[in-house]
């Protein structure tokens, strides 16, 4: 780090100036006291990067600065996370890791070993967990408001970009299992999946999870697609006392509390009728501020290498996600449920594509995503 005007600025290098990097060039940007550098091996990135913010320096190569930055955000294809990361690390840099954190377990591992063992930040973005709305989620549920959790549903929809190298799977469901895992407090257990190629012949774009927990009564259940006409990210949490709804893609209600429910009818005596009651209450919808969650990440983590505390999505909460993707992967392929491995392990890279026969590493590390 260097003083800028008697404060501390923190010189972070963007790698992949694709649709992740580019938000973070932005909001870096906009942070005092940050100075930013990005860094793609595409000529077309790079120029559209200089158009758009024409003072940020602009680099081919992560080795072309990494010497004059303190800390490297990597915005690069799935694939090449680890990879990448491992370099910065190794250069003793602080790092934060776009969603997965890698495309195995054991990347995970090796990438949280070694920036321990250098002191340095290794944070994951999951984006979500900064947002205002999942906090209030987590707060419903840890108050007891909801009551007794039943289940929970979540669904990731949209007419979206297909990537290269690693199925919906991998692609869209981090998103929503690290916010069920961070509402929730704890990880799942065991997984089953089901995962279809229907608009290509490489990637699985549309699939199911159902994740169950050490509580029986409990499941969580995660929708992801790329081949959908419209736009749903939305969060369902039914409890026995309330339900509520999280819609990200709301404009001003984002929260929705439900006090509705059903219970057991005691009354009826056998199966042939309806065996519950359904109670209806009222639906609040309460005050969410908005603020950016990227925004809120970035800056989190800029404090994090400053101060050398440890970040909230730190790589075990990456390493907890990754290791729910990669039982879903096998789960795909085995056709029933399969428990997710907590052991630590250090093994050879499994295949990006969680259940997929093509999965591929198609890009360089410095490309952009």
């Amino acid at each position: 780090m260097r003083r800028a005007g008697g404060r501390v600025a923190v010189r972070v290098a963007v790698v992949g100036y694709g649709y992740w990097g580019s938000k973070h060039v932005r909001v870096l940007s906009g942070l005092p006291n940050v100075a930013v550098t990005v860094v793609d091996e595409d000529a077309e990135r790079r120029a559209d990067a200089t158009r758009t913010f024409d003072s940020t320096p602009v680099v081919p190569r992560l080795d072309d600065v990494v010497d004059d930055v303190d800390a490297v955000i990597v915005a690069t294809p799935p694939s090449t996370h680890a990879p990448v990361a491992q370099a910065a690390v190794a250069a003793g840099r602080h790092v934060l890791v776009e969603k997965p954190l890698a495309t195995a377990a054991a990347e995970c591992e090796a990438l949280i070993e070694a920036a321990a063992a250098g002191g340095l930040v290794l944070m994951v973005g999951h984006t979500f967990e900064y947002n205002p709305a999942v906090a209030k989620l987590r707060e419903l549920i840890e108050t007891g408001e909801l009551g007794e959790l039943r289940y929970i549903d979540t669904a990731r929809l949209n007419l979206g970009l297909y990537q290269r190298d690693v199925n919906v799977i991998w692609d869209l469901a981090p998103h929503d299992i690290s916010i069920i895992n961070h509402i929730l407090g704890r990880s799942p257990k065991a997984v089953s999946a089901w995962a279809n190629r229907h608009g290509n012949t490489v990637m699985e774009d549309v699939a199911y999870l159902q994740l169950q927990y050490d509580d029986p009564e409990l499941s969580a259940y995660v929708h992801v697609s790329w081949l959908d006409p419209c736009k749903v990210r939305r969060v369902t949490v039914v409890g026995t006392e309330k339900m509520a709804v999280y819609n990200d893609v709301s404009l001003n209600e984002r929260i929705r509390i439900y006090d509705v429910g059903v219970t057991e009818d005691a009354s009826q005596e056998t199966m042939h009728t309806v065996p519950v009651n359904y109670r209806y209450g009222d639906i609040v919808s309460p005050y969410i501020p908005m603020e950016e969650p990227l925004a809120v990440q970035d800056a989190h983590f800029i404090d994090c290498v400053r101060s050398g505390r440890d970040p909230r999505t730190d790589g075990t909460s990456g390493l907890d996600v990754v290791r729910v993707l990669e039982a879903a992967g096998r789960a795909v392929r085995a056709g029933h449920e399969v428990p997710i491995d907590d052991r630590p392990h250090r093994s050879a890279v499994s295949p990006v594509a969680a259940g997929s026969s093509n999965g591929h590493r198609a890009h360089r590390a410095g490309a952009g995503v």
